[in-house]
């Protein structure tokens, strides 16, 4: 047993039941849940931030998370990656990973990768080299300074400028795009990095109109390949990406369902709403 990965008989005894081999590195979606909280809770001198949090991703699944401030957003995502340990409850990437038991670049590897509301970029290198310095790969100094990218590698890039519409500006320092660019540049950042789950907070803060649209495109394009949890106070971009909204409250999950059901929760208008 690793360090990072529990005995399946101990912590989930029906996945061995089904008969699901299970492939070193990869993780188990045998039942289709890619993210699984249970009863997590994070106090902060005595303040719970989350509160007993019980929330299942499915995989390929594009869900929403929305909250008044203090809600535990931030926190549920600082858990999720490591960066904040809870004090109790249960969190498993797959079936078999716990995330209580890895450090925040053994999360990272193992493919959950978090987008923060401000986009960090190397301004001064290409759009180019930001996707290529990103990659997957031997990240060894003499490795970095004298590796050529292969055909395969190229071809990777090339691909993931042409999803973030990016294609036109390969050659352009990533200092001279615009605010929704560089969000754009970072997310594919991530994906340079093979995520199954994106942990993507206030993405479309600060975007233009138009860059908003394109941006839920983007998202509804990755929804399927991808797991994605997104972070928002943007109504009219929640409408535009559908699927599940899951409003948090003290630490809890409020409500849960489509946009047009928690907007009309009366405890969802009360606490977060205000109307």
């Amino acid at each position: 047993m690793t360090a990072h990965t529990i005995d399946r008989e101990q912590a989930w005894e029906d996945s061995t039941s089904i008969g699901h081999p299970l492939v070193q590195g990869e993780v188990d979606l045998s039942h289709n849940v890619i993210l699984y909280l249970d009863n997590v809770t994070v106090s902060f001198d005595g303040f719970r931030a989350l509160n007993a949090l019980s929330l299942n991703i499915d995989a390929g699944e594009l869900r929403c998370i929305i909250g008044p401030n203090g809600a535990g957003k931030t926190t549920m995502m600082d858990v999720i990656t490591g960066k904040t340990r809870a004090d109790r409850g249960k969190l498993f990437f797959g079936q078999t990973i716990d995330l209580r038991r890895m450090t925040e670049a053994e999360i990272a590897h193992a493919g959950i990768g978090r987008k923060f509301q401000k986009p960090t970029v190397f301004e001064n290198l290409s759009v180019f080299e930001n996707l290529e310095l990103s990659m997957k790969m031997d990240k060894r100094a003499r490795v970095s300074l004298f590796a050529w990218l292969d055909d395969d590698a190229r071809d990777k890039v090339a691909d993931t400028l042409r999803l973030i519409r990016l294609d036109g500006e390969a050659g352009r320092p990533a200092g001279l795009l615009s605010h929704g660019q560089k969000q754009w540049l970072e997310i594919g950042m991530l994906l340079m990095q093979d995520p199954k789950l994106l942990l993507l907070d206030e993405p479309v803060a600060g975007m233009t109109d138009d860059e908003t649209a394109r941006t839920g495109e983007l998202f509804k394009s990755l929804a399927g390949k991808h797991s994605l949890v997104v972070v928002e106070h943007d109504m009219a971009f929640i409408e535009q990406l559908g699927g599940v909204v899951t409003v948090l409250h003290e630490g809890s999950v409020l409500a849960e369902g489509d946009l047009a059901t928690v907007q009309n929760d009366q405890r969802v208008i009360e606490v977060y709403l205000g109307r």
